[in-house]
C-alpha cells in the first residue's frame, strides 16, 4: 500500500513539475522574458513547427538556437495567453495543452489572436521537446499578409 502511495505521489510529482514548466513558458514569453524562457528546456531541447510554411523552420534544437529564434519575439508582439486548458495523460511527464493568446503585432497594430495545442515532453521539470500546433496564417495577417514579414520577427534578423 505504502508503494502505491509513493507511485502516485510521484507521479503528481512529475505532472506538477511538467505544468510548471509549461505556465512559465506561457509567462516568460508573454513578459519577453526569453532568456529565463529558453532556460526552461534541457540543453537538447526542441521546438517544432509541424505546420511551419515555406521559408519558416520546422524545428528548432539546442539552448543556443532557441534563444536565436524566440530573441526578437518581444520586439514583433504584445501577447497575453489565456484560456490554458491542460488534458490528462498517462505519462505525467507529457503535457497536452490548448489555449489562446490575444494581442498585437507592434510595426502594424493589427491584432495576433492565435488559437494552440502544443505537446510538451519533460524531462526533470525541464521542456525536452515542444511541438508547437498553432495557424501560421494569424501571424502572416498580423505582421502585414507577408511569409517573409513573419519570417523575419523570428530568428536573427
Amino acid at each position: 500500500m505504502s508503494e502505491t502511495v509513493s507511485t502516485h505521489q510521484d507521479t503528481d510529482t512529475v505532472r506538477a513539475a511538467a505544468q510548471q514548466a509549461f505556465r512559465n513558458h506561457l509567462d516568460y514569453l508573454s513578459s519577453g522574458r526569453i532568456p529565463e524562457w529558453v532556460d526552461l528546456f534541457t540543453d537538447d531541447g526542441a521546438l517544432e513547427f509541424p505546420y511551419a510554411p515555406q521559408g519558416y523552420p520546422t524545428q528548432v534544437a539546442g539552448k543556443e538556437e532557441l534563444l536565436g529564434y524566440m530573441k526578437n519575439f518581444p520586439e514583433h508582439f504584445r501577447v497575453e495567453f489565456t484560456d490554458l486548458h491542460f488534458h490528462e495523460t498517462t505519462d505525467p511527464s507529457l503535457v497536452i495543452a490548448e489555449f489562446k493568446s490575444k494581442g498585437i503585432a507592434l510595426a502594424t497594430n493589427r491584432p495576433y489572436n492565435q488559437t494552440y495545442i502544443s505537446v510538451v515532453e519533460t524531462r526533470d521539470g525541464e521542456i525536452s521537446r515542444y511541438v508547437d500546433f498553432w495557424n501560421p496564417q494569424v501571424a502572416f495577417e498580423a505582421l502585414g499578409g507577408s511569409a517573409d514579414d513573419m519570417v523575419s520577427a523570428f530568428g536573427n534578423d
